[in-house]
């Protein structure tokens, strides 16, 4: 009878330690499955606080090709999409740091895409706006992840020597600044994926 009881006790020993910490397969299963939805979570939230600046990014650059080809018109209509695009974004579903980031700068945004929307035929007006609004894009792309690559590119002339720079989509570089009169006048400064 001991025998038997002694057999039991070691087969009872042998069967809780092979099951680790005494969880079942197929909660182990499930934790690994957790884990999977939540850097699928986590990625899916990176892409959406990208997303709700995207607009903007959009904005600017579209702005910014306005300018290259001299086009003043082009560039109010830009000044608008960045007004409106700016107001679009949710800052309920960004971090703390990054709806920091984006509070800092959305007014300026604002007001300087609209001072390139209300003066479509005064595109040098609308260019010192534009040095402006550059900056604040810079912090803002910065603090987001950008969706695309973009280049910093500065113009060491503008602004009586003391040099503007701008946010550009491709390598190529294409002043805003100066448009058509010094088109390829400039330098990537740095390169932001």
């Amino acid at each position: 009878m001991k025998n038997k009881f002694f057999g039991i006790a070691i087969f009872s020993i042998l069967l809780v330690a092979c099951n680790g910490s005494g969880k079942k397969p197929s909660e182990k299963v499930n934790t690994a499955a957790d884990s999977s939805k939540a850097d699928t979570q986590s990625e899916d939230k990176g892409k959406q606080e990208s997303a709700s600046i995207n607009g903007i990014v959009s904005g600017y650059l579209q702005l910014k090709n306005a300018l290259v080809n001299d086009d003043g018109s082009g560039a109010a209509d830009a000044g608008k999409v960045i007004m409106d695009a700016v107001d679009k974004v949710d800052t309920a579903s960004l971090s703390p740091a990054q709806k920091k980031a984006f509070i800092d700068v959305a007014d300026d945004i604002k007001e300087n895409a609209e001072h390139c929307r209300k003066n479509g035929n005064k595109i040098e007006h609308q260019r010192e706006h534009f040095d402006i609004l550059s900056q604040d894009m810079y912090a803002l792309v910065k603090s987001f992840p950008p969706s695309q690559t973009l280049y910093k590119d500065k113009c060491l002339m503008y602004n009586e020597s003391k040099g503007a720079f701008w946010l550009s989509e491709t390598k190529e570089i294409k002043n805003p600044y100066y448009g058509k009169k010094m088109l390829t006048c400039g330098v990537i400064k740095e390169e932001i994926k």
